[in-house]
């Protein structure tokens, strides 16, 4: 098995897509076609099903792409681990980021990264905290910046950054505007905005609810934070978010309030896989952080 058609393979699986696939690696797409059939003969299955519009992963090319993608990483690794015995770090750093999460400066870390290390090529995937850990777990992502509640896949570290309360958002209309503190309790029968179940504080906040016994409503759910922002500022529900959304400025015209009793707090940590599959370039970014130098 060559490793170029377990890159020609992934690459296919990623973008769903042969022409897009070859476009990217910069490749033919006869020849792309033509290594994935040869992988398909060695190993006695079919991999995709393709139809006109695109392909997807049949359960044997499921099952392929998820240990081809450890691979790879590993390939990865042993490479810019030699290139770093030889004082060089070169090679490739993905990263990847739940939006707004706190305790770093992403954009800011990454850039410093880039200055001190031009032979890397940065990437960023910017997606809910339970993708991006799966997404390191696979190999997929070097490491990645997440918010989730404490489980991570196998053979995934979380090394934490900072932790902050859960606090109640609402319109100044509402009738808890002004609060400095809300019971749980309070909030039953309220239709709530939220994010989807994926994004780090959700589950976190359906766990703390259910424990205090309130049945609420998720009417509206949405996937960044801005959206969630406006529909509470416009009245169309109460939320409960991490306490730094409600310190952004499009929060400026909307009410807090802490929330009693305390909560698990909502956990921003970074997801690496374990030590000897960390590679150096995602070790250095680590230790911009204080949190590994080895």
């Amino acid at each position: 098995m060559e490793l170029r058609h377990l890159e020609h393979f992934v690459a296919v699986a990623q973008d769903r897509h042969f022409t897009r696939a070859a476009q990217r690696l910069m490749v033919s797409q006869s020849g792309l076609s033509a290594s994935v059939r040869a992988l398909e003969r060695e190993l006695g299955a079919q991999l995709f099903v393709r139809s006109t519009r695109n392909v997807e992963l049949t359960a044997p090319g499921r099952a392929l792409f998820a240990e081809a993608s450890r691979t790879l990483a590993s390939v990865r690794a042993a490479k810019e681990a030699v290139a770093a015995v030889q004082g060089l770090l070169r090679g490739t750093l993905s990263a990847g980021t739940e939006q707004c999460v706190t305790g770093v400066d992403v954009p800011a870390l990454l850039a410093r990264f880039r200055t001190e290390h031009p032979q890397v090529q940065v990437r960023l995937r910017q997606a809910n905290s339970a993708a991006l850990a799966e997404d390191v777990a696979a190999g997929r992502l070097d490491l990645a910046f997440v918010a989730v509640d404490g489980r991570a896949p196998e053979g995934v570290r979380l090394l934490p950054l900072v932790q902050e309360p859960m606090v109640l958002l609402c319109h100044r209309g509402h009738r808890l505007a002004g609060a400095a503190e809300v019971k749980w309790t309070d909030l039953d029968g309220e239709t709530f905005v939220d994010f989807h179940p994926e994004w780090g504080s959700r589950p976190l906040a359906d766990r703390v609810f259910a424990s205090a016994g309130v049945a609420r409503q998720v009417a509206l759910e949405v996937n960044d934070v801005h959206t969630l922002i406006d529909l509470v500022g416009h009245g169309l529900g109460v939320a409960v978010v991490p306490r730094p959304i409600s310190r952004k400025k499009q929060a400026a015209a909307l009410c807090s309030a802490r929330l009693t009793p305390s909560a698990p707090p909502w956990q921003v940590s970074v997801a690496a896989p374990e030590p000897g599959r960390l590679g150096p370039a995602a070790r250095e970014l680590l230790s911009y952080l204080g949190l590994e130098r080895a």
